[in-house]
C-alpha cells in the first residue's frame, strides 16, 4: 500500500497544481480557466497531497 500512498499523493499534488493553474487563467483552454473556484480548490487537493505523501513514505509495513 504505501507505494499506491505515493502515487496516489503525487497525482494529486499535480492535478493540484494543474487547476490552480487552470483557475488563475495561466493555463486556457478549458471551462476551468480563469475560475475562482478552481483556484481555491487546487491548493488544498495539493496539500491534501502533499500529507498524503509523507504519511505513505513514514509508514511501515
Amino acid at each position: 500500500m504505501r507505494p499506491l500512498g505515493i502515487a496516489l499523493g503525487v497525482v494529486m499534488v499535480l492535478m493540484g497544481a494543474l487547476w490552480t493553474l487552470q483557475g488563475l487563467d495561466v493555463v486556457g483552454g478549458s471551462a476551468m480557466s480563469g475560475q475562482t473556484t478552481w483556484a481555491i480548490i487546487g491548493p488544498i487537493l495539493a496539500g491534501f497531497g502533499v500529507a498524503l505523501v509523507l504519511v505513505a513514505a513514514r509508514r511501515r509495513e
